[in-house]
């Protein structure tokens, strides 16, 4: 093999090897709570939310609420409310849907995780879910925490 080649190899090697290295430390979800938006649905003027949830923490979380804000494809605050992600078990995904009235998923334009509400683990309140937020969208909606 020339020179050219082998050169060409090793480029082709390095270049790819930096972004497994960083898919690999994104996936590692140890002492981190991951909440994706994962897809809207639009039907008779609602918009339904559809988040993957992770726990990497390490203790089970029977109760997860976050105090939550719309807003619209302008900026503009549509609503607060609280999302309810229930219980959610060490590494294991869950997948939990919110129906948002009198809105289309169109219309809105970010989702702001404000605030903890409440995370119970163990029949106790705890502070675990305050740090460690991966908040990310596989949609149009920006998610922020």
């Amino acid at each position: 093999m020339g020179k050219t080649n082998a050169r060409l190899i090793a480029l082709m090697i390095g270049c790819c090897a930096a972004p497994v290295s960083a898919i690999a430390q994104e996936t590692d979800l140890t002492g981190k709570l991951a909440i994706e938006l994962n897809s809207t649905t639009t039907s008779a003027q609602t918009c339904t939310l559809t988040f993957k949830i992770t726990n990497g923490y390490p203790v089970d979380i029977d109760q997860l609420i976050y105090e939550t804000v719309l807003f619209d494809a302008t900026g503009t605050v549509n609503r607060l409310t609280l999302f309810d992600f229930g219980a959610l078990p060490v590494g294991r995904p869950r997948v939990r849907q919110f129906v948002v009235p009198d809105v289309t998923c169109d219309a809105l334009g970010q989702v702001l995780l404000n605030g903890l509400h409440t995370c119970t683990s163990g029949g106790q309140n705890t502070d675990v879910c305050a740090t460690g937020l991966i908040a990310t969208t596989r949609t149009a909606i920006e998610v922020l925490g």
